[in-house]
């Protein structure tokens, strides 16, 4: 690390997933090898090309709200951030010493990677779709505007902005500190950690609540990804449809849900005695600039995304134990991720371990590098790594140590996670044992 920087360490966590609604329950799901994918329940999918998805099911917010009055004109992706952030503050301990004024609440910030905010405007528009004129190329719009009129008011409204998610977060819980969202694709609330932990480590706070929440399972949202051809349509076989790095691969599975850490500065931390579960070390972000949606061919953007991660967090290929694998089960990301894990880590990158939980749990877009960072420090905790599921035949050019279909005991002290968003938006965390 450079000199002057600040350590940052994680003193709390929480998720909100298709495979738990904590962050125990989420991992010992990913340890036994379970899949979240069923057929989508959120609307009507059966006339989609794509009929499945990793849905949270049975999400209650009362388990964490006595009063959940704040949250009832929200998105669902906001009810998910405000359930794992609540899980991350709590076990933090720093509720109590806000509430006492212990802790400064405007040195306390929030930063998020977090999508679309209520559905209402998607279901509509999907409404107004339906009423399409193909001969006239008309949609039919005293319906739409109908809609519109009964659907809508002000609060609905304001939560179309994509910092609707943020603000909440900081009224509830209020920290008065900076307070920002991102939305740069899949690789959102990775970056967000990113940006929080430089944030920290630069004096401009002491504390952040960093993550993502999204939810795209709607009929808008399936639909834009099909007319990608980016969704896996094996609707004869949903648990086995996202199969990340095998050679019969057909594209991701949508998913939903929240991931949250309590990011702090050392000292901060030490002086209250906060229970530290890991040290985040290293950051770094890229741009492709070559696509709107694919990834550079050749790694272009991955390989310095990668290669800047290790270099901030002064460690080299050889320490990593484990990297959590942006892993999408795409074509054309499951190649290129894996060149630029060679490239970067040469000889080593055949005995590194390397697995995606995407596989089970699908592909939480702008919350997905928060709760594979959860991941990271969950295998680091306990010495299991978690697998890659539905792996099955080996494809030539994705030939690394996938950890295939079943979790493998290893003691990991540096663990990279990769989250690389449609477009070539590329960041890679390193998180790594606290040492004291």
């Amino acid at each position: 690390m450079a000199f002057g920087k600040r350590r940052v360490v994680i003193t709390g966590m929480g998720a909100i997933t298709p495979l738990g609604q904590s962050v125990d329950s989420m991992f010992q799901a990913q340890l036994e090898a379970r899949s979240g994918v069923s057929t989508i329940t959120r609307f009507d999918a059966r006339s989609f090309p794509t009929k499945f998805a990793a849905e949270v099911h049975d999400f209650d917010l009362g388990r964490w709200f006595k009063d959940t009055t704040r949250w009832n004109h929200c998105g669902v992706n906001s009810m998910f951030a405000a359930a794992a952030a609540q899980q991350a503050l709590d076990q933090s301990g720093l509720l109590g010493l806000l509430a006492t004024g212990k802790t400064d609440a405007n040195r306390f910030g929030i930063y998020l990677g977090s999508g679309e905010g209520i559905q209402d405007f998607d279901n509509l528009m999907w409404e107004a779709a339906k009423s399409y004129d193909p001969s006239t190329r008309t949609l039919n719009y005293p319906v739409f505007c109908k809609g519109a009129r009964e659907s809508f008011h002000a609060e609905s409204e304001e939560e179309q902005e994509l910092h609707s998610t943020a603000r909440h977060l900081a009224g509830h819980f209020g920290l008065g500190g900076p307070n920002y969202n991102c939305l740069t694709a899949c690789a959102a609330s990775a970056q967000a950690l990113g940006e929080a932990l430089d944030m920290i480590r630069y004096g401009d706070v002491d504390v952040v609540l960093a993550g993502g929440a999204h939810s795209m399972i709607h009929p808008f949202g399936v639909t834009g990804f099909n007319l990608l051809t980016a969704l896996s349509t094996r609707n004869d076989n949903p648990r086995g449809a996202s199969r990340p790095f095998d050679r019969e691969r057909d594209g991701f599975v949508l998913a939903e849900g929240a991931g949250m850490l309590v990011l702090e500065e050392l000292e901060h931390a030490k002086a209250r005695g906060a229970i530290i579960h890991a040290e985040l070390t290293g950051y770094f972000s890229t741009a492709d600039a070559f696509r709107v949606t694919d990834s550079h061919p050749e790694g272009r953007g991955a390989i310095a995304c990668i290669a800047g991660a290790l270099r901030d967090a002064g460690v080299t290929p050889a320490q990593i134990g484990y990297i959590n694998a942006h892993g999408t089960s795409t074509q054309v990301n499951d190649r290129v991720e894996s060149l630029a894990i060679k490239h970067v880590f040469g000889d080593y990158a055949h005995s590194v371990p390397c697995s995606s939980i995407k596989s089970m749990m699908g592909h939480l877009i702008a919350a997905a590098g928060a709760v594979e960072l959860i991941t990271c420090v969950e295998a680091m905790r306990h010495g299991v790594l978690p697998p890659t599921i539905n792996y099955e035949n080996p494809d030539p050019e994705c030939d690394l140590d996938y950890i295939p279909n079943q979790a493998r005991k290893v003691r990991a002290d540096h663990c990279l996670s990769n989250s690389f968003g449609f477009g070539g938006q590329n960041t890679s965390l390193v998180v790594s044992r606290f040492a004291g």
